[in-house]
């Protein structure tokens, strides 16, 4: 076993789809932009806020991007985002294993820590999460390796002591970043044979084949 396993949030412990199309879809509604398909919206969940709202927008003014970011979090995620996101059945389980077999497991993503704890606390999920590294705790995000690197430190570890988790090639290049391995999970929207040219040591098609490993 690995002494740390790091997840990425969105897609690969929880399914907060339902609430980032339901936050996009009524900011682009309310702010008069057309319509989007969901799989577009799917597509960018995992990118930075920065990057997602330029692309389901077509906006790259920064003052501008800065302000739709502010009326989503604001008028949007902060009612519905965590209401309509839901833990993938074998989240806990897995977790579960990896702690009692003397385990550290964190998470690094790209929303915030804020968003992240809200959903930890309903789910009484505490205990089995060491560290939390959201977008606001680095200088730059994924697929920068700023988050692992924080759990190296906090923890004193090595990149060989460290498996990264995720769903997208984000998740894939910030494993690469960072020198440590990395096992993709398909619960997402990327594919398994999309990993295929990433450095990989499993593609697993959800949380409980980790035990397997």
């Amino acid at each position: 076993m690995y002494k740390a396993y790091v997840f990425d949030f969105d897609y690969t412990l929880v399914n907060s789809e339902q609430g980032i199309v339901m936050c996009f879809e009524m900011l682009l509604r309310d702010e008069g932009y057309p319509p989007v398909p969901r799989a577009k919206i799917c597509s960018t969940i995992g990118k930075t806020m920065f990057d997602a709202m330029s692309i389901l927008t077509g906006e790259t003014d920064k003052g501008r991007l800065a302000h739709l970011i502010r009326l989503y979090k604001v008028n949007y995620s902060d009612y519905h985002m965590t209401p309509n996101t839901h833990l993938y059945p074998q989240t806990k389980p897995a977790l579960t294993y990896l702690k009692e077999h003397g385990a550290l497991c964190c998470i690094v993503s790209t929303k915030t820590r804020h968003r992240i704890n809200q959903t930890l606390e309903r789910e009484h999920m505490e205990p089995l999460i060491d560290l939390v590294v959201g977008v606001e705790d680095v200088p730059e995000a994924k697929p920068a390796p700023c988050g692992i690197q924080a759990v190296q430190k906090q923890f004193h570890l090595q990149p060989a002591d460290i498996l990264y988790i995720g769903d997208s090639l984000i998740d894939a290049d910030t494993a690469v970043n960072s020198g440590v391995d990395f096992a993709a999970v398909t619960t997402g929207a990327t594919p398994a044979a999309a990993f295929s040219d990433r450095p990989h040591i499993q593609i697993m098609s959800d949380l409980s084949e980790l035990c397997r490993l």
